[in-house]
């Protein structure tokens, strides 16, 4: 069992979410950075949509009660076991008893921790992801006792893997055109792809706002489906950009889609960063 010490901000479980259960209304949900907790369970061992701790901004404090290996990727929140600082991307081997921290968020936003074999805590529609409205907790709370795979110890005890810098340092979000883009105007078209984006203080596992308004003629369309990466533009011209909590169906025009990677490098970007769209052929 792994105890909750403190939550951390906003620290969840997830895995990579529920897949075939959209026309009951049911989010995906999953990590928002599918990248990061992918190299975190790889360097484990583990499948790579294993169940891992997604804690975003401030990282949780954590009690081991058995031994284990866990690996911390995503952003650099100086995490530490038992006070003494330990390096990302690396297989660490813990004890009963060890306390994990973190402290400064150096760069991106989301954290993730995983565990040899996985977490082990509820499963609802084939999936641990927490989710108001659907599993029992959607996120973690103090004293919360988080079930675990039984320890297996691992030969190379030393793995660790090397990651792409430019997930967290580059500001360009790839993208497709949505089923909308070609009402845009031509002019609507220069601005998208030349204009710099802020991200808006409402961000959050459902969906990023960006600040800056785009000119906008279109009308709403009749309610369609929509998928994380989704961009709709609403009649004030403001972009929506759903992430991996986002509803099933919505009624703006969908006038650009996140490529799969996209959304995980949107997922490390923060209130008042900026963003800029490279457009992608199919």
């Amino acid at each position: 069992m792994v105890k909750v010490i403190k939550a951390g901000f906003y620290s969840s479980i997830q895995d990579f979410g529920r897949i075939g259960f959209q026309h009951y209304g049911v989010p995906y949900s999953g990590v928002m950075d599918r990248y990061s907790a992918s190299m975190a369970n790889a360097v484990l061992g583990n499948r790579k949509n294993a169940a891992v701790i997604e804690m975003t901004m401030t990282g949780a404090t954590l009690q081991f009660n058995g031994n284990a290996n866990i690996c911390v990727s995503g952003a650099d929140m100086s995490p530490k076991i038992n006070a003494n600082r330990i390096q990302l991307n690396k297989n660490i081997a813990v004890k009963t008893g060890d306390i994990l921290s973190f402290g400064q968020l150096n760069y991106g936003f989301r954290s993730y921790l995983a565990i040899s074999g996985g977490f082990k805590t509820e499963k609802i529609m084939q999936s641990r992801s927490m989710y108001q409205g659907i599993t029992n907790l959607f996120k973690l709370h103090v004293n919360d006792e988080l079930a675990v795979s039984d320890f297996i110890k691992m030969n190379k005890k030393n793995a660790r893997i090397k990651v792409n810098n430019n997930h967290f340092n580059s500001d360009q979000i790839e993208v497709f055109k949505g089923p909308e883009f070609d009402l845009l105007s031509k002019e609507q078209k220069d601005e998208l792809s030349s204009k710099t984006f802020t991200i808006s203080k409402d961000n959050n596992r459902m969906a990023y706002q960006l600040q800056d308004p785009l000119n906008n003629s279109l009308q709403p369309i009749i309610t369609s489906l929509v998928l994380p990466g989704t961009v709709q533009l609403t009649p004030s011209g403001k972009l929506i950009v759903l992430m991996r909590d986002c509803q099933t169906t919505g009624g703006y025009p969908r006038i650009l889609q996140l490529k799969e990677s996209a959304i995980s490098v949107l997922a490390q970007k923060f209130t008042g960063q900026n963003i800029t769209f490279k457009l992608l052929e199919y």
